[in-house]
């Protein structure tokens, strides 16, 4: 499959990917990552390592995109948990005695 990343055209197949990936260690994955056989690599060493380009030349997106379309499974970032709703001193007397407060 031929893909643009960092400006450079590429043509990569998913055996070319398992072959250069094979023997590598992965890094501590804390952001979007590529799971590549049975490990978990950051998606900036896969790209490193495919196009034998420095990480600050290209971007997450352009290699997630690469290896999504190549059908290995991507992750992206970790969702942020929902903020706890605040609530007022009149609301939270009100739901201590079970009634739901009017605001």
């Amino acid at each position: 499959m031929r893909c643009v990343i960092a400006r450079f055209p590429f043509d990569l197949t998913k055996s070319g990917v398992l072959e250069a990936m094979k023997g590598v260690k992965p890094e501590q994955a804390s952001g979007e990552s590529v799971i590549i056989g049975r490990r978990t690599y950051p998606v900036k060493q896969v790209g490193q390592v495919v196009t034998r380009q420095d990480r600050r030349d290209f971007s997450a997106g352009e290699v997630l995109r690469a290896m999504t379309q190549l059908g290995f499974t991507c992750r992206g970032l970790p969702q942020a948990a929902a903020p706890a709703r605040v609530l007022s001193p009149v609301q939270l007397a009100s739901e201590m005695l079970g009634a739901s407060a009017a605001a």
